[in-house]
């Protein structure tokens, strides 16, 4: 296990509306700051992925008919270690119904649904589960060497 001094964590709570993506953007500015050598490559693989989940959680786990949900809140924790890039994502919206193992990109004339799609394909894990009533993301991005 790395040391701390290797490792830089950064976490966001905040409410789950369209403008927290531009929270996220900033937040992950923020790990980007304290882990400079990161290399560019793996942070738009992470930033990509992170940034996708955000806008899936905002757009689908608080829509009920074309309406946002008041009050629904998320929270992220991203890391940086020497090896890896990770985010966690929980957020009190209704439950994913995606089975990310048939995720895939649509069609190229298709409206919507390319999200998780990159996400999945930026990265080296991306996994949902659901406990009681919370949602529950990870994202694993193995660092190139």
């Amino acid at each position: 296990m790395p040391d701390d001094a290797s490792v830089t964590r950064v976490s966001l709570e905040a409410a789950a509306r369209e403008d927290s993506v531009d929270l996220l953007h900033t937040l992950v500015a923020s790990l980007w700051e304290g882990s400079p050598d990161v290399a560019m490559i793996d942070r738009i693989r992470f930033e990509t992925a992170v940034i996708e989940v955000m806008a899936n959680i905002v757009e689908h786990a608080y829509a009920i008919d074309g309406e946002g949900v008041t009050g629904r809140r998320f929270d992220v924790s991203l890391l940086a270690d020497p090896t890896s890039l990770v985010a966690t994502f929980a957020d009190d919206g209704r439950p994913c119904e995606i089975d990310l193992s048939t995720v895939s990109m649509p069609g190229y004339d298709a409206e919507s649904g390319r999200g998780l799609a990159l996400a999945s394909a930026a990265v080296d894990d991306l996994a949902y589960h659901r406990d009681g009533v919370i949602n529950h993301w990870s994202i694993t991005c193995r660092r190139q060497p």
